[in-house]
């Protein structure tokens, strides 16, 4: 049997792969190579293989049917506990695979595998799904699977009413069920693996949750997590995004420490944003999808894919993130906007900054502000040169929103951190409208460049602006550069046109996920010649920056001129001594 490897050799293990890019082109395992305890490893392996699959013809094992990229996920979990210290140094594993490669199936003879090869008395483990049909499914193929062998059938106890197989002789039990705080916090798990993470991110105690079962290692040294989970069918947000971003950056030899093991069946980044969309070839298929030959069929794929083009874009796209991990930047739907569909090809990297210094003339969009919406604002400047248009965003909500919207939460907690976002508190007091504050602030930083025009360069919804408008004309910014903007069906004129110009590379945005959300959220509606953009028709997701864009884009439409070029001579001078 292979000695114990010292823990000041363990200590210095490393999580990367960056080779990654040719191992899926020649179908090599994402594992990297380890100094694993290989007869351990082995014997895990050995126990894995031995269950068999009860939803196949002729129940084969795991041996003939499964994967060796499944295998040797196994052999990392369970041949990394050093038996001189009883750390398993590979404590947690994210696993992000296409539909359709026995994902559920996996994890369930994974859990039964460490059910079996646990030696602590009474441990718990978790088996933890998102909706009550999935965790019926793990359930079902764990008992299965038991049912098929008459040892484990004497060894395993199951009792189906509460979802539970103990082990009889070590009184160790799994436990299958959907993902709940109460359950999943009620203890320390010895191992725990979560199926489908980004069907679990909008809950908003999902981080809190996982942190906590992470939180077992400091009492439970051999213990472990797993999330194993296919794309989301929307822009990654919360917890998912967190979780897939620090995996990618431990495969890339971006973040070291820590014991994760990052297993990504996706392609570069680099493919996935090609204009040519070289992944529409189904000869590149497999690379993403490990298990091709045995769960999945290449010929059923192209079938799917076939009809999901058939049925329209946005079914194209959930196809391509669900079979393809392909990730998907911003959410298409039926009665989407359709300047949302050349939204990710007219981005860049664009900052206030950069847009002040590039453009000769602005204008500024100015919309929303309810308790339970967001208060968005768009600079829109037209370059010098290109007369190309340029778009930067910026929003603030309320913190109630954070319970008001708890659906959208944790995607708004996201784009705080991205720094599009503010979270403020309206209050009352003094000092408590920082929302208003900070719209009257960029306003005043646009006017003193002097890029605004001498009238009408501010646009505003007419309704309830009070607040704004006079925290703008307290700075000194002419009341005669604020106008309200004709909403509803007087827009349509903005919405068409900045369809169009997103088209023809005339209207450039700036790259932040706030405003690209923004725009998958609009929805329109047609009702004469005209077509609306309504909150009322997108629901509770936010559009409150794209509807700023459009006030920006009437009067910009004006073919204004800057004013005030002594103002912009004594602002730019400023910002070059302040350099």
């Amino acid at each position: 049997m292979t000695a114990a490897i010292a823990p000041a050799a363990l200590a210095s293990w490393d999580f990367s792969c960056p080779d990654w890019r040719e191992r899926l082109a020649t179908g090599r395992s994402l594992v990297p190579a380890l100094p694993l305890d290989q007869a351990e490893a082995q014997r895990a392996r050995r126990a894995f293989d031995m269950l068999r699959l009860p939803d196949v013809p002729g129940a084969p094992s795991l041996a003939e049917a499964g994967g060796d990229w499944f295998r040797d996920i196994v052999g990392a979990l369970f041949g990394s506990l050093d038996r001189a210290s009883g750390v398993r140094r590979v404590g947690n594993v994210v696993v992000v695979v296409p539909k359709k490669n026995s994902k559920t199936t996996n994890s369930a003879g994974l859990m039964l595998t460490a059910l079996l090869l646990n030696q602590r008395p009474r441990s718990r483990f978790g088996l933890f799904a998102p909706t009550q049909e999935i965790s019926d499914t793990a359930f079902a193929a764990a008992t299965g699977m038991i049912n098929l062998d008459a040892d484990l059938k004497k060894l395993l106890h199951v009792r189906d009413h509460i979802k539970t197989i103990t082990h009889r002789v070590t009184g160790a039990h799994l436990k299958v069920t959907t993902f709940d705080p109460q359950v999943a916090t009620g203890g320390l798990y010895a191992g725990w693996l979560l199926d489908e993470l980004h069907l679990m991110a909008a809950k908003p105690y999902a981080a809190r949750v996982i942190g906590q079962l992470r939180g077992a290692r400091a009492a439970i040294p051999e213990s472990f997590g797993v999330i194993i989970t296919t794309q989301s069918e929307d822009p990654p947000a919360g917890v998912f995004k967190d979780e897939l971003n620090y995996a990618r950056a431990v495969r890339d030899g971006r973040q070291r420490g820590g014991a994760l093991l990052p297993v990504l069946y996706e392609f570069p980044e680099e493919v996935q944003t090609d204009p040519s969309q070289p992944w529409l070839d189904p000869t590149t298929w497999g690379r993403v999808n490990p298990n091709l030959g045995r769960s999945v069929s290449i010929e059923i794929l192209r079938e799917q894919f076939d009809q999901a083009c058939a049925i329209g874009e946005h079914e194209k796209r959930r196809w391509l993130s669900q079979h393809l991990n392909v990730e998907i930047g911003v959410a298409t739907h039926d009665g989407r906007w359709k300047g949302v569909d050349h939204w990710l090809a007219a981005a860049e990297p664009l900052t206030l900054e950069s847009v002040l210094a590039r453009c000769e003339v602005a204008t500024i969009g100015v919309d929303g502000g309810g308790l339970d919406d967001l208060l968005g604002l768009c600079v829109l400047g037209r370059e010098r040169g290109s007369k190309r248009w340029l778009a930067w965003f910026r929003a603030w909500a309320d913190r109630g929103v954070l319970e008001l919207r708890k659906e959208i939460a944790s995607r708004l907690t996201d784009f705080e951190k991205e720094g599009d976002l503010a979270f403020v508190d309206i209050g009352r007091e003094a000092g408590l409208n920082e929302d208003v504050d900070g719209v009257a602030d960029i306003v005043e930083t646009v006017w003193r460049a002097g890029l605004l025009p001498e009238k009408h360069g501010i646009g505003l919804d007419p309704v309830g602006v009070a607040a704004i408008t006079d925290a703008i004309a307290a700075r000194g910014v002419p009341p005669d550069l604020m106008v309200g903007v004709p909403q509803g069906y007087r827009l349509s004129g903005c919405i068409q046109g900045a369809a169009r110009k997103l088209k023809d590379g005339t209207l450039r945005v700036a790259r932040q996920p706030l405003a690209a959300w923004c725009a998958g959220n609009a929805r329109t509606e047609l009702r004469g010649n005209a077509v609306l953009i309504t909150k009322q028709a997108s629901g509770v997701a936010k559009i409150d920056p794209l509807l700023a864009l459009f006030n920006a884009f009437d009067l910009m439409a004006r073919n204004p001129e800057a004013g005030a070029a002594g103002r912009a001579a004594d602002y730019w001078s400023a910002l070059a001594r302040s350099a």
